[in-house]
């Protein structure tokens, strides 16, 4: 695990620059650090930097950019290759002079070309230079667990995996995309291939960049959707039981290849089914006792750290809890800008950060549970898309009776959930994102720019019928690794704390697809199959209760404590100045909430959803752009 940077240009860059833009990725890897600049013509230079975060080869043996033995490929690497070992064997006629797995990168390429990517098993971000023909690429992994920004401007190219060292460059220019501002203040986080800024983007999961003196191609290696396809009409017949035990020798093989390490690794445990299973196979594979950890809270509504215990002692792992005050969340909001420098709201970025903090006074490395719900079909939306297709004839006359004005005003708030998503809309494109279109219509009123859809227009090329699956296979584009991931990676990275996810395996993602849905969600017993699994672990009346998941008071918050901030990021002339917001429709929306707050479950009216990420917008701003 670790950070890197560099271009490929005709500017005049310079070695200083190139070390001040590898510092600002320094808590991706303060064990080492390399910075280096090739001439490669007459117009163009390559620049290489990397920090190192040590976990396999502790020795300077690992020290990046690295070298081929013939110097013709140089590489700079984050990530892991877990089937490094294996890969070793088949390339025995390699002389290597390390045992870390980003020697193999180079080895592999030496003999399989830019098709090596095919047989690696990981997740990565690799920045390679082949001096042969002077190609840099960037590899991003298949489900885009590790980040990875480029900036295209004028025929050269910069790259890193945050952003804050892009900004470093001196050739670097900000300029606001405000197009996708409305995007974010619904969905709280900028999914691939956008960023905040125009003309820098992140390489798509799954996605290899070739540029060459200016010219730049793109490719996927693996699609998502086309994997998914493959595998589902592939009629492969599979009863429950088979389908399990199949599902769970993968899962063992993942979770055991993600302990190999020079290192101590541990793991994050929640309490809920995804954490606890990996954590049951960690402890099954280990001759010593898993360090686990967890965050509790002190207001019971959010707190499952009472169950996380249980489990732990059950297992018998070495379990470390510490229950955090309101005060301390608080403290950390400060941070968000620098550590996650774009716009990213997602307010379960708090508690991570601070379950990273315990860890990683004992370990550097730990194991998560991420991936289960998108892959197994465990969040509530799920079922109720189930359920709401069930609805659809009604919802088409509902909708058509809405279009009628004193109808629409009747009706719009007494709705449950199900019927807004059958009635709100009818577009084919974004039929499972819909549910109150209250949300929708305050963003319209508060952006100057509406820009681009707040949704992903883009669910009807999935050629699938089923509105849960559909929405599973959005999730597993959009949400899964431009929220959830992107949160854990910034979060554990902040303290340089490396974290691997075992259910996001290529081995268990694509089996996944083989395995039919009713064995996945039937009819509203979610991720049956990953349950049935930890049963064989963990006693089920110590798992089955209701989902919880890391939360936080935002109505609370931006009433109370942070109401003086929303305060000055209203004024009149701040936001006049900003261009962004209309200043009236914003100021009238906001006080308007800290006067009457979140209005109760699927009301319409909770708009700490939006004004949460509009704060986090506002201090990012002032960070970054002021």
């Amino acid at each position: 695990m670790c950070g890197i940077c560099g271009f490929y240009s005709k500017n005049k860059e310079s070695l200083t620059n190139l070390i001040e833009m590898n510092n600002e990725l320094r808590h991706r890897g303060p064990d080492d650090s390399g910075e280096e600049i090739y001439q490669i013509s007459s117009d163009y230079v390559v620049g290489f930097g990397h920090r190192r975060l040590a976990i396999m080869d502790l020795s300077q043996s690992g020290h990046q950019p690295m070298y081929s033995n013939n110097q013709r490929i140089i590489v700079i690497f984050n990530g892991e290759i877990y089937n490094f070992q294996e890969l070793r064997k088949e390339l025995k006629d390699y002389s290597f002079k390390s045992f870390c797995d980003t020697e193999v990168i180079i080895a592999a390429y030496l003999k399989w070309g830019i098709s090596f990517v095919d047989k690696i098993n990981g997740m990565f971000a690799i920045a390679l230079l082949d001096r042969e023909d002077n190609k840099l690429y960037l590899i991003r992994d298949r489900i885009g667990k590790k980040p990875l920004y480029y900036y295209e401007v004028d025929g050269n190219l910069y790259f890193s995996s945050e952003l804050k060292a892009l900004m470093k460059n001196l050739f670097f220019t900000k300029e606001i995309d405000r197009s996708i501002l409305g995007r974010f203040l619904n969905k709280q986080y900028i999914a691939s291939p956008d960023s905040i800024f125009k003309n820098v983007y992140k390489v798509e999961p799954g996605t290899i960049i070739c540029f060459q003196y200016g010219q730049l191609k793109k490719w996927t290696y693996w699609d998502l959707i086309e994997k998914y396809h493959y595998f589902v009409n592939s009629d492969i017949k599979i009863s429950f039981d088979e389908a399990k035990e199949i599902l769970k020798e993968k899962l063992i093989d993942s979770v055991k290849r993600r302990l190999i390490a020079d290192v101590p690794i541990g793991a994050f445990l929640s309490g809920g089914y995804d954490s606890s299973l990996v954590c049951a196979i960690a402890q099954t594979n280990l001759s010593s006792s898993l360090r686990t950890y967890c965050i509790g809270f002190e207001d019971k509504r959010f707190n499952e750290a009472n169950y996380a215990k249980k489990i732990a002692d059950y297992l018998g792992t070495k379990h470390t809890e510490y229950y955090i005050s309101e005060q301390e969340m608080l403290d950390l909001i400060e941070e968000i800008p620098y550590y996650y420098d774009e716009p990213f709201a997602d307010p379960s970025q708090i508690p991570t950060m601070l379950v990273s903090k315990l860890a990683q006074k004992d370990v550097k490395g730990v194991l998560s549970g991420d991936g289960g719900d998108e892959f197994f079909s465990g969040y509530n939306i799920y079922s109720k898309l189930q359920k709401a297709q069930k609805l659809d004839k009604q919802g088409m006359i509902l909708y058509l009776l809405r279009k009628i004005p004193f109808l629409e005003k009747k009706m719009g708030c007494n709705l449950s959930l199900l019927y807004h998503i059958v009635s709100d809309q009818r577009n084919d494109n974004i039929r499972t994102q819909t549910g109150i279109n209250t949300y929708i219509d305050k963003i319209h009123d508060i952006l100057q720019n509406e820009g681009r859809s707040c949704y992903y227009t883009i669910e009807s090329k999935y050629d699938v019928a089923e509105w849960d699956i559909r929405r599973m296979l959005l999730d597993m584009q959009t949400y899964l690794p431009d929220d959830i991931l992107c949160k854990v990676d910034r979060a554990s990275m902040k303290y340089s704390l490396e974290c691997r996810c075992p259910i996001l395996d290529i081995n268990v993602m694509e089996y996944s697809y083989i395995i039919p849905q009713h064995y996945k969600n039937n009819n509203g017993e979610q991720k049956k199959i990953l349950k049935s699994i930890t049963y064989d672990y963990i006693p089920k009346e110590f798992l089955d209760r209701p989902k919880t998941g890391f939360s936080v008071p935002l109505d609370k918050w931006l009433r109370n404590p942070l109401k003086n901030q929303l305060m000055e990021y209203i004024d009149g002339d701040f936001l006049k100045k900003q261009q962004i917001f209309k200043v009236e429709s914003t100021q009238k929306f906001i006080l308007d909430y800290l006067k009457n707050g979140d209005r109760g479950k699927d009301s319409g009216c909770n708009f700490s959803k939006i004004i949460w990420p509009f704060l986090i917008f506002q201090k990012w701003y002032c960070e970054y752009i002021m």
